[in-house]
This record gives structure tokens, C-alpha cells and sequence, in this order.
């Protein structure tokens, strides 16, 4: 059975194997260059298709944490912090921490890197295939408080629980008004555990 390049390019369309498609001929001249077995090639050809979907997920999950800036855990100064645990950030790094449901605190004065830390973690927490949303203290509670105001309190949180790693920056920075603090609260205890 003979198939046609245009063919095979509409089933692997139809199929949403993008990246195989846009890469076909590359794909079949590696596997017969490497004299690949059908099975191989296949596997090949999965692979491919698997690091492209992956690479969009990660992306279009990046695009929807809102981080204010792009950092990973390599482009951090661990000299320049002593202080800091290196271990401790790689164990966290590797999000057994939201499997847990546990919260990590990062404590310390402004400029010691926290965010870029927070940011960094929330990188690898996406790329682990967990859901995750930056947002700073003050903007979190200036959303739930309008939401309130609103009665669209239980949406709003809701819009907050559903990320499994939800990072809030600036936390402690500026005090909380007591209705912002019950907010806050609200939002705290109806994070699901893990």
C-alpha cells in the first residue's frame, strides 16, 4: 500500500501529530540514515511529538503562572547568599512540597531573591506538569476585597484554589487591613491540602 506525502500529512493533521507532520521528511531521513527498525522509528517519531507538546504546554502554563519575569534555578547566585540552602531549594525544586500540599515561607529582607527563588520553583513546578499562579500580596487582596464588595467572593476564590501552586510575592511587605487579613484567611483555608 502506497500512501502520498499529502496524505500522510492530512492524517497526521487529523490526528493532531503537529510535530511529526512539520518534521516528516527530517524524521524518516534520521531513522533511515540511523537504519532504524519500524519500531524505532516509531518510538522516534513519538518522542518528537511528545517533547513538542510538552515544550507548548510548558509554555502556554508559563504565559498563564503571570510571572512578572523569566528566572530558573541555574541563572540564581548562591554565592551571593550564603544563607541559602542550596540543597533545600533543589529539594523543593523537585515539588514534592505541592504533592505534599505543604506551603513554603521565603523569608528575608528585599533583594536577597526571593522572587527570582519563587519564580524559579514555579518553573520547575510547571515543567513537574503542575498548574501555577504568581500574583503579588497587595494585588491578591485588592482582587478579593473588589470581589467582595461584588458578591463575587467564592469566584474569586475559587480562580485562587484551583492552581496547585499558588505563590503570592510581597507577602509581610505591607500590613493588612483586618478585612484584607480575613480575606486572606478565607483564601488560606480553602486551598485544598494537596
Amino acid at each position: 500500500m502506497e500512501v502520498s506525502h499529502d496524505h500522510l500529512v492530512a492524517m497526521l493533521t487529523r490526528l493532531k501529530l503537529t510535530a511529526i507532520r512539520d518534521q516528516l521528511d527530517s524524521l524518516v531521513d534520521e531513522a533511515g540514515r540511523r537504519e532504524l527498525t519500524i519500531r524505532e522509528a516509531l518510538g522516534l517519531f513519538c518522542e518528537r511529538e511528545i517533547a513538542r507538546k510538552d515544550e507548548r504546554r510548558i509554555e502556554m502554563s508559563i504565559g498563564l503562572a503571570r510571572f512578572p519575569f523569566v528566572r530558573d534555578l541555574a541563572g540564581f547566585d548562591f554565592a551571593a547568599q550564603p544563607s541559602i540552602d542550596k540543597g533545600q531549594i533543589r529539594e523543593l525544586a523537585t515539588g514534592r512540597f505541592i504533592a505534599n500540599g505543604e506551603a513554603v515561607l521565603l523569608l528575608g529582607p528585599p533583594g536577597v531573591g526571593k522572587t527570582h527563588l519563587a519564580v524559579a520553583l514555579g518553573r520547575e513546578a510547571i515543567v513537574a506538569g503542575y498548574t501555577v499562579l504568581f500574583v503579588p500580596a497587595p494585588a491578591l487582596v485588592a482582587q478579593l476585597a473588589k470581589a467582595h464588595t461584588e458578591g463575587r467572593l467564592e469566584e474569586r476564590l475559587m480562580h485562587y484554589t484551583k492552581p496547585k501552586l499558588l505563590i503570592v510575592d510581597e507577602l509581610g511587605y505591607l500590613p493588612f487591613e483586618p478585612d484584607a487579613a480575613h480575606l486572606f484567611f478565607q483564601l488560606v483555608s480553602q486551598r485544598p491540602p494537596n
